[in-house]
């Protein structure tokens, strides 16, 4: 393994290291390569080499550091054949990340010079990981309530002629169907928002009414557990954006305040202006989330306790989701929590017209606590 310095991926300047000279128009070839780019002489001496491949720590002066590149390349010089080949180099520094690359080496002229190409896969191999990791929790969340319907079907027609336990049944089924709704919802907004695509339609949104609005989508459940929703803070300030993205982010993250707090608390929703931005607040008196778990909760299908959010219903999209709205709009959301103590998530979007400033209207709604 070599250490590597940190990356400097597109930089593809070829410094000259020596008199020796190139068969014409390598060396404007090599200029505009988009890989790392080493070329060696008969004694294996580095000739040229780009400013990629020195900041990967390929090359060292003259010297190519990789041992497993130095025997592909005097395989290739013994008998002319082009090679291609993987490997890795680890990083620097304790528990940064190993680089893969994807290696060509081929013979260069006829003075036994060597050309080697080597290409940074490291990224494309995490984003393959995570589309796999991806596919492999939709069709573990998605067979959990295709079964059960699937048995309780089974179970309500053996039990025909028992009303009580066809009725018990049926509203399992709507249970399980409700579940599945959410997390096919719950996917189409994340593949919608997740690709990068601007909002369509942006506009003002007054964050008291997507205050509000989060609020009454989410006030069946809270009362379920007693739990009073209390909106607060500065009234009338506006942001730029898309008003049902953002209901659909300040809903889940008082979903789950709510899935996450004791009976008969309180869940505060509150905004305030911060210079540039707007901050929205979801602050409750939940059990808190553990700091090793602080940096992973909003990937997609992260639990900190995967049986207590399965009983709560959730479909472990809805972090992610707030997420990337947040990062569709210009945003970010932070996060504060303590076990046995709650926790806070604050929105931070762009204040409409560049400042936060409040906004008098005839038609704002009051904040109050929710009924």
């Amino acid at each position: 393994m070599v250490a590597v310095r940190p990356r400097d991926r597109r930089r593809t300047d070829i410094p000259e290291n020596s008199d020796s000279t190139l068969p014409q128009g390598v060396a404007s070839v090599l200029a505009v390569l988009p890989s790392s780019a080493v070329v060696l002489d008969r004694d294996d001496r580095v000739l040229r080499a780009s400013s990629a491949a020195r900041a990967f720590g390929l090359v060292k002066g003259d010297h190519l550091m990789a041992a497993e590149l130095l025997a592909l390349a005097r395989q290739v010089r013994r008998d002319g054949e082009i090679r291609e080949s993987e490997f890795e180099v680890a990083g620097h520094k304790f528990g940064m990340e190993a680089t893969t690359f994807a290696v060509r080496v081929a013979p260069l002229g006829s003075h036994g010079q060597v050309l080697v190409l080597a290409e940074d896969q490291t990224e494309r191999r995490r984003v393959e990981a995570v589309r796999r990791d991806f596919v492999a929790n939709v069709s573990h969340e998605l067979k959990t309530p295709v079964g059960a319907l699937s048995l309780l079907a089974e179970t309500i027609q053996d039990a025909a002629e028992d009303p009580v336990a066809v009725t018990r049944f049926a509203g399992r089924m709507q249970h399980e169907a409700a579940r599945l709704t959410y997390l096919v919802q719950d996917l189409i907004t994340l593949s919608r928002i997740q690709g990068g695509e601007p909002i369509p339609t942006p506009g003002c949104v007054p964050v008291d009414e997507v205050v509000h609005e989060a609020i009454d989508r989410c006030n069946t459940k809270a009362a379920a557990k007693e739990i009073v929703l209390v909106a607060g803070g500065t009234e009338g300030l506006r942001v730029w954006g898309d008003d049902e993205l953002l209901v659909t982010a300040l809903r889940n993250l008082i979903d789950n305040a709510v899935a996450y707090s004791p009976e008969s608390t309180r869940v505060v929703v509150s905004a305030r202006p911060a210079g540039e931005v707007v901050e929205v607040s979801v602050s409750d008196q939940g059990i808190g989330i553990p700091e090793s778990s602080l940096e992973r909760i909003f990937e997609r299908f992260f639990r900190v306790d995967a049986a207590r959010s399965r009983a709560t219903g959730g479909t472990g999209l809805g972090l992610a989701i707030v997420k990337h709205v947040a990062v569709a709009h210009g945003g970010e959301v932070a996060v504060w929590s303590k076990e046995g103590s709650g926790s806070t998530f604050t929105l931070r979007l762009p204040a409409f017209g560049g400042t936060a400033i409040a906004v008098p209207s005839t038609t704002s709604i009051p904040l109050e606590a929710a009924k």
